[in-house]
């Protein structure tokens, strides 16, 4: 049996020829220098600060994190701008006597990146390091893609037409480096992806603590497996979370409790005690809860989904 794998060869692709396979190793490599380029965090640091204040409000943040939807809103709202533009692009390359329907498909992608950049703008205000300084590049690219297509559009409103569509094939240039940065973001470094989502939950009641251990208004964190559970004791009930907060994996037995819910260290994402269920982003799942039982003296949980 023969094979076209060259010798000592430890990946397929390393024997593929063409130029594809090494273009993506040249974008891959520059993501990596982004994220060690420290001179970014004179701009990004100033700029997550701004940003972190004016999400602040309860009903700013629900409403740009996605609280409502059960995932982040950001990642839905890309497709819009995305394909109203790569349709522009389509109908430009016909060059259709009625340029009508590209300049709609321009400004509707022009319309959509608004709100598309602010729920991007809240996710980004909760990275650090090297996922901040990508995530500043991911919005340079965006930014100044929405310009490149607003100078198209207006090109094309003054009946500049070919100017139009050269302002908008640049701008569809630099949006795909924006979403390079944006998925190599969300599935390299795995930035506002549910941190509970493998966990192993018991299926049937398991012990985890002697009742005697959680006192009234303590809080006790365990393990069942390798899945950190947080219990905590009010008005005489026991209540059990995931411990690991869903955004962005906070300790939530490092946290406060207040009016039956309790807020993660780190970002301030609110749950119910109860039920998991958010009263604050930027959490956008429930967190995960059990049922408790008290038998013999000892807490037994199960999963509740």
């Amino acid at each position: 049996m023969t094979t076209s794998m060259t010798r000592g060869s430890k990946n397929p692709a390393d024997a593929m020829p063409g130029t594809s396979t090494s273009a993506a190793r040249q974008v891959l490599r520059l993501a990596r220098r982004i994220e060690r380029a420290d001179a970014l965090d004179t701009v990004a640091k100033p700029l997550q600060k701004l940003a972190s204040r004016c999400v602040r409000p309860r009903i700013v943040r629900n409403a740009l994190s996605g609280t409502s939807l059960g995932h982040p809103l950001h990642p839905m709202l890309t497709d819009i701008p995305i394909g109203a533009w790569t349709a522009a692009a389509v109908l430009d390359l016909t060059r259709r006597r009625d340029d009508t329907a590209a300049d709609v498909l321009v400004g509707t992608g022009i319309a959509a990146a608004v709100p598309t950049a602010l729920s991007g703008l809240n996710d980004w205000s909760d990275t650090y390091g090297p996922d901040t300084r990508i995530g500043l590049m991911h919005a340079t690219a965006n930014s100044t893609g929405l310009l490149l297509y607003i100078a198209s559009l207006t090109m094309r409103r003054l009946g500049r037409r070919t100017a139009g569509r050269a302002l908008g094939f640049a701008g569809l240039a630099t949006i795909t480096v924006g979403g390079y940065l944006g998925g190599y973001l969300s599935f390299v470094k795995g930035v506002n992806v549910n941190r509970t989502a493998y966990e192993e939950r018991p299926g049937d009641w398991t012990t985890v603590a002697a009742d005697a251990d959680v006192a009234e208004g303590a809080t006790m964190r365990t393990t069942v497996g390798e899945t950190s559970v947080l219990l905590h004791r009010r008005h005489g009930r026991v209540y059990a979370l995931s411990n690991t907060c869903n955004h962005m994996g906070g300790p939530l037995d490092e946290g406060t409790f207040s009016d039956g819910c309790v807020t993660c260290p780190w970002h301030g994402s609110t749950f119910r005690l109860d039920d998991g269920g958010i009263v604050r982003g930027p959490a956008s799942s429930p967190q995960p809860a059990y049922e408790v039982r008290v038998s013999s003296g000892h807490i037994e949980i199960r999963s509740a989904q």
